[in-house]
């Protein structure tokens, strides 16, 4: 992944690093934004494992996330990104917007109504219509993430000057 400013790390982080995160293939919008979290703000040298739905049980050094009984996973009325995001406690406001707009796309409830949710959700669709590797979704998934990542940045920025 190209290397932008990096978010503070919370002190949740720490546990959570060295793992093997497992989710189910066909990743989707919370996957690849929760995958592209736990890459660049969690663990960087984070491995993914990708399986078929329901019934996995985690192995030594695993972690299960958005899917079935997974550690981390959707609580409430919030997403995989969003219960990451707090779990690990990472407190940043771009990375906050971020989950407002993976939440509109997953949850499909208009809760935030950011103006960019929209064109997020045709560039992550057309990733995932686009490619079957999971791997490969995640990486052009990141790459969006990270441009959206810097552009939120740069304008929370500019506000608060």
């Amino acid at each position: 992944m190209r290397e932008s400013a990096k978010a503070p790390q919370g002190p949740g982080v720490d546990a959570l690093r060295g793992k093997i995160w497992v989710t189910r293939e066909a990743v989707q919008i919370d996957r690849i934004a929760s995958a592209w979290l736990i890459r660049r703000f969690i663990d960087p040298g984070a491995r993914f494992k990708f399986v078929p739905g329901r019934a996995y049980l985690p192995r030594n050094g695993e972690v299960r996330f958005d899917m079935f009984e997974g550690e981390y996973t959707h609580e409430g009325d919030r997403c995989t990104f969003e219960v990451l995001l707090q779990r690990a406690d990472l407190r940043d406001a771009a990375l906050g917007a971020i989950g407002e707009i993976i939440h509109d796309i997953d949850l499909k409830d208009g809760k935030y109504g950011r103006e960019e949710t929209a064109g997020i959700r045709i560039v992550m669709a057309g990733i995932a219509t686009g490619r079957r590797d999971d791997e490969e979704r995640l990486a052009r998934g990141g790459a969006v993430l990270d441009d959206l990542y810097q552009s939120l940045s740069s304008q929370i920025e500019e506000k608060a000057r």
